[in-house]
């Protein structure tokens, strides 16, 4: 099946995808399986690619189920990914496999999130993150990374804020620069503005950043650990995203064990 396209519009996503990868032609060429000259062809609009070439630059360039889906739109074509309601009956093995993974997460927090931090589940122990938050946070849509930094939320009881909110908005920020989006750079300003300034001590190596959160029973000490479906074929499905906290000491973990108890 295909659709009405603008003239062009397939020849120049295909270049600036490819260049925000930084692939040059022929590395481009050589990963879809075709020639230099048939893809410089196609960025010049000389030549009409078909479907199955779409899809392998798509996969090629790493784009997002999504992002595939318009690229496949841009050079003329339907969408070949589906995009399922959450709460569609063909999803319904999924919801009850998440919910089964942040059940036996207990007493630790866990919660599943569309892009950009917007909660679709949580687990009961995510009370203990966001207890005291102003109720305005706490309305639905429930946007987690907001509620984790913003001064009315999470972020007057994290010791570490200046440091583990960088850890948070440089991993949106790299996401932004490989799919760039207005949306999520607005979003990304919004959230470094609620956060101090940051002096790393010279033994700082950016990763494995844990939070530490200030609880009436002490302080927890959290990492997280994030898991998305790889071989989902539906756009939804791809999307959402699994984030588990778990202690990084036998102090944190005791503490959640009471909290639970």
């Amino acid at each position: 099946m295909t659709v009405p396209a603008e003239p062009d519009q397939f020849a120049r996503e295909l270049r600036c995808w490819r260049t925000r990868r930084r692939f040059s032609q022929l590395d481009l060429a050589i990963k879809a399986d075709t020639t230099q000259r048939h893809l410089s062809f196609l960025e010049q609009g000389r030549s009409r690619p078909g479907r199955a070439m779409v899809v392998r630059l798509a996969e090629s360039l790493g784009l997002s189920l999504r992002e595939r889906n318009d690229l496949l739109l841009a050079a003329g074509y339907a969408p070949i990914y589906a995009e399922s309601r959450l709460d569609a009956p063909e999803l319904g093995p999924v919801r009850e496999a998440l919910e089964s993974i942040l059940a036996g997460h207990m007493p630790y927090p866990a919660v599943v999130v569309r892009p950009y931090g917007e909660l679709v589940a949580a687990n009961p122990a995510f009370g203990v993150l966001c207890e005291g938050a102003a109720p305005a946070l706490l309305e639905p849509p429930i946007n987690v990374l907001r509620l984790a930094l913003h001064p009315q939320g999470m972020a007057r009881r994290v010791e570490n804020l200046a440091e583990w909110g960088r850890h948070i908005t440089a991993s949106l920020r790299g996401q932004a620069r490989r799919s760039p989006d207005a949306a999520l750079e607005e979003f990304v300003a919004e959230l470094d503005g609620y956060l101090p300034d940051l002096d790393p001590p010279a033994e700082h190596l950016g990763f494995a950043v844990p939070l530490r959160l200030r609880v009436p029973e002490g302080e927890l000490r959290l990492i997280t650990t994030l898991t998305s479906f790889a071989t989902a074929l539906d756009v939804t499905l791809s999307e959402l995203r699994l984030e588990a906290f778990l202690p990084a000491d036998e102090t944190t973990a005791a503490i959640l064990r009471r909290l639970s108890a």
